[in-house]
């Protein structure tokens, strides 16, 4: 009778469209996306969500990866006499400082924190960490990946590709996180014949090592194409889709490089659709298969910064449509767009955003805005729909909200927050 009961509770926390908790364990979610099955169990008004704690937290735009009660972020901690660029452990649930551990000392371009009118965002750190059960993993902007014991910080490997790999650093250094697929960890940034690695997520040790590309500060995504998993890179060239666990060239497609590409490519069925700022556009193809051959064949590219340019903040994708914030150094005003994926049609925009980012969270967009604003906006393609809106950060956000547990974790180049909107 109790089973009964518990499945019977199950079923009607599912139709009524209960939201599950989830842990965000990498940038972009769960599938590396922007999306998780969690939903927005409840739409606030008035003041806003009910804040859970907020603490400082200095420079950079590297978002959380939450999971085990620890939230990780890459930031500026005081180290040996010097601000560096730190992975930092926090309870989720507090906000304390559990531990942190100094990756290097930064070399990023200068500027201050100024406003969102303004590209001078303050150095700092622009990866964000990858949880992969009881490990932690940072990718510095010097190419250092670091693997840590999540619970103690205690580090358990340790791997330079500048040093033992031969890497090329690019501008502003890197910003890519390490991607978690199959058991291994996909980065760009080695040199000739390494220029792609796999990683074995447990040991460091190389799996496979193939190529002679320049990387961007593009995060690589995994996801099933024509039938195929595959890890999709964003590499100067364009972009490569390689077989996981072996390497292996599955297909390629020539895409524009100028000067940072940034915005990870979007995935939906056979369709994979990439862009990048200063004057280069977007592009789609769709990949199907000829033999044991795959093909890329372009639907349409789109040049300029209008209609379609992500500077860095990647689209999500619902229902054959893209929602983001398709924009070129419009800070602070920047619009948020619904683009139909199969065409480049813009559907519909609405100014005021910037350059941040944006979350498919169930059946609703999570959206935080360069000032600071997170706004719940309802998908659709026949029009801007806002369902709430509230000012929770200061500083500038160049990151991504994550949604974990009823809570969201957010940051800016000042704070980190924690808001609860209902619980899973």
């Amino acid at each position: 009778m109790k089973t009964v009961q518990i499945l019977s509770t199950l079923i009607l926390g599912m139709a009524s469209g209960m939201a599950w908790g989830a842990d965000w364990p990498q940038y972009r979610g769960p599938q590396g996306d922007g999306t998780t099955q969690e939903g927005i169990a409840k739409v606030w008004s008035g003041a806003g969500p009910k804040q859970v704690w907020k603490v400082e937290s200095e420079g950079g735009f590297s978002s959380f990866a939450v999971g085990g009660g620890r939230a990780f972020t890459l930031a500026l901690k005081e180290s040996d006499g010097a601000r560096q660029e730190s992975l930092v452990a926090l309870d989720a649930a507090t906000g304390r400082e559990l531990w942190f551990s100094a990756l290097n000392f930064p070399k990023y371009d200068s500027g201050g924190d100024a406003g969102t009118d303004s590209n001078k965002g303050g150095d700092g750190p622009r990866s964000t960490p990858t949880l992969n059960g009881d490990l932690v993993y940072a990718f510095s902007s010097q190419l250092v990946l670091n693997c840590y014991e999540a619970a103690t910080g205690k580090l358990v490997w340790s791997r330079d590709l500048l040093k033992e790999h031969s890497g090329r650093n690019i501008q502003w250094q890197n910003a890519a996180s390490p991607l978690l697929e199959g058991g291994m960890l996909f980065v760009a940034g080695g040199g000739p014949g390494e220029s792609l690695l796999a990683l074995d997520a447990k040991t460091g040790a190389p799996v496979w090592k193939a190529f002679d590309e320049k990387m961007t500060h593009a995060t690589p995504v995994a996801a099933t194409v024509a039938g195929q998993r595959q890890v999709i890179f964003f590499l100067q060239s364009g972009l490569l889709a390689v077989e996981p666990a072996t390497g292996r060239e599955l297909w390629r497609y020539g895409f524009e490089y100028k000067v940072s590409t940034a915005a990870s490519p979007v995935v939906e069925g056979d369709v994979v659709y990439c862009s990048a700022g200063y004057g280069v556009g977007a592009g789609a193809v769709k990949i199907s298969k000829e033999g044991d051959k795959f093909v890329a064949t372009e639907i349409y590219r789109l040049r300029g910064n209008k209609p379609l340019a992500n500077h860095w903040s990647t689209p999500v994708v619902k229902d054959g449509h893209l929602y983001g914030l398709f924009q070129f150094k419009e800070y602070g005003q920047g619009p948020f767009k619904c683009v139909q994926l199969g065409t480049g049609e813009v559907k519909w925009e609405q100014a005021g955003f910037g350059p941040g980012h944006v979350i498919l969270a169930g059946d609703k967009l999570l959206v935080l805005s360069d000032a600071g604003d997170l706004v719940v906006v309802a998908p659709s393609p026949s029009g801007y729909r806002e369902l709430a809106r509230a000012n929770v950060l200061e500083g500038k956000c160049w990151t991504t909200p994550v949604l974990s547990n009823g809570r969201v974790y957010a940051r800016s180049t000042r704070q980190a927050v924690c808001l609860e909107i209902g619980a899973p």
